[in-house]
């Protein structure tokens, strides 16, 4: 469904990644990012009032046309310059340690291959540059872990692709990042959609 992929579910990611009780999460994920930064996922845009000022451009990655036109006034707004460089994270058309950090927000449950993204994340981080995620994903209740086994279907094709059981931090650690924090959480709303995970990390 074209049209549903294209034109509906960047709108409904819109609504529900950019609710306004994410910001603080969001300006803590991206807190501490420099230099040039390379966003996986990057949506409609709605991290970019949260970038630190140490941050010189960011280069984005979105599958979704849509979603970046919808970004079109964050990014007016905002003093960092924006380059869209690809539309699949998990081939990155960028050059080996070109980048000194990078931000996935509400995007590893979607991609297809989450481990390959993350490596390409990995090859184009220069060494000691910085992962920086905030994910929903694996509860740690038994009980809304099985709903969420139970509803993950409907959820993949509802939503483009969206799982709810993967869990980002063991997603990260495999890839060969080092965390350093991590925030863990249920947000607002149902908890098979709502545990929330907050890690700055650094390539090992």
């Amino acid at each position: 469904m074209p049209f549903y992929r294209d034109q509906v579910v960047p709108r409904l990611v819109a609504l529900t990644c950019g609710a306004a009780g994410l910001s603080g999460l969001r300006a803590r994920t991206a807190a501490g990012l420099s230099g040039q930064v390379v966003e996986i996922g990057f949506g409609s845009g709605f991290n970019m009032p949260h970038y630190p000022d140490e941050v010189e451009r960011v280069l984005a990655v979105d599958p979704s046309g849509t979603a970046f036109r919808m970004a079109g006034k964050r990014i007016a707004a905002s003093p960092i310059p924006v380059e869209q460089v690809g539309l699949d994270g998990q081939a990155l058309p960028l050059d080996d340690a070109s980048c000194d950090g990078a931000l996935c927000t509400f995007a590893l449950c979607t991609i297809g291959d989450p481990e390959a993204a993350l490596a390409e994340v990995r090859r184009v981080l220069r060494p000691g540059g910085r992962l920086h995620i905030l994910e929903h994903g694996l509860a740690p209740d038994a009980t809304v872990v099985a709903f969420q086994r139970k509803v993950e279907p409907w959820q993949r094709r509802l939503a483009d692709g969206c799982h709810l059981t993967r869990d980002p931090v063991a997603l990260v650690t495999s890839a060969g990042f080092e965390i350093e924090t991590v925030e863990q959480k249920y947000g607002a709303g149902p908890k098979a959609w709502a545990y929330l995970t907050r890690a700055s990390t650094v390539r090992a």
